[in-house]
């Protein structure tokens, strides 16, 4: 498509002998949740990783607004404007949530103050404990203030791994309204094991198994789908 904010074509990602994505082929649209679905081990966060150039890609191409992004270090793939939120949440325990939200910035201007105001009032747990170590915070809390610091930037795209890993059921319900209210306003590639969650949220999908991507199409497909549910994601 031509309007297409993410490429990914015939991506080959090794750790060190490990040969873990083999020839991924995947597109993001503007506006739009596309989840990676796929058992444990199947190269979901892998695939962010490749993606932010943690792990390099050892051929193949990722392109993100037209532009070969696949060499380049995370730093300058982070400030052409993808967020990160990676499975262990990645917060500063030592630090306070205040602390780690301007560690987080890449800049401080009216826009990113907007976003700020914007998130804080999206997670007022934050607000609330502004000043209290992250390392102190539920896991909840946690989880809000990782998507939050990604989001106080100006990312047109936002990557997210298991953010409902470990939570309580009513947490998770606050994290889907989250995203939810995100995606009025970014693009979201989520990595996420619960169903429900990736089925509320998700327009697209694509299921990874062994590293390779098996299936792809519209989310309503797989809700009604039910022998590809069963054989790829193990779900009764």
């Amino acid at each position: 498509m031509e309007n297409t904010l993410l490429k990914l074509e015939q991506i080959n990602t090794h750790i060190e002998q490990f040969h873990i994505l083999h020839n991924i082929d995947f597109e993001v649209q503007p506006g739009e949740v596309t989840v990676l679905l796929g058992r444990n081990g199947a190269g979901k966060t892998t695939t962010l990783r490749t993606i932010m150039g943690l792990n390099s890609a050892t051929n193949g191409t990722v392109q993100f607004k037209g532009e070969d992004i696949t060499k380049l270090p995370p730093y300058h793939i982070a400030k052409r404007g993808i967020g990160y939120v990676p499975e262990d949440q990645g917060i500063f325990y030592d630090l306070s949530v205040g602390e780690n939200m301007r560690v987080g910035m890449r800049q401080e201007d009216d826009a990113t103050k907007e976003r700020m105001d914007w998130v804080l009032d999206l997670f007022p747990d934050l607000k609330k404990f502004w000043k209290k170590p992250g390392g102190q915070l539920s896991g909840g809390q946690k989880q809000m203030l990782s998507i939050a610091r990604s989001y106080v930037n100006d990312n047109d795209l936002l990557l997210i791994d298991e953010p409902s890993k470990g939570l309580a059921p009513v947490v998770v319900e606050k994290v889907i309204e989250s995203i939810e209210k995100m995606k009025e306003k970014t693009t979201v590639v989520l990595v996420e094991q619960n169903f429900y969650m990736a089925s509320r949220l998700g327009d697209r999908f694509y299921i990874l198994d062994d590293g390779i991507t098996v299936h792809h199409g519209d989310m309503e497909q797989l809700r009604e789908d039910e022998e590809l549910k069963r054989k790829y994601l193990g779900i009764a």
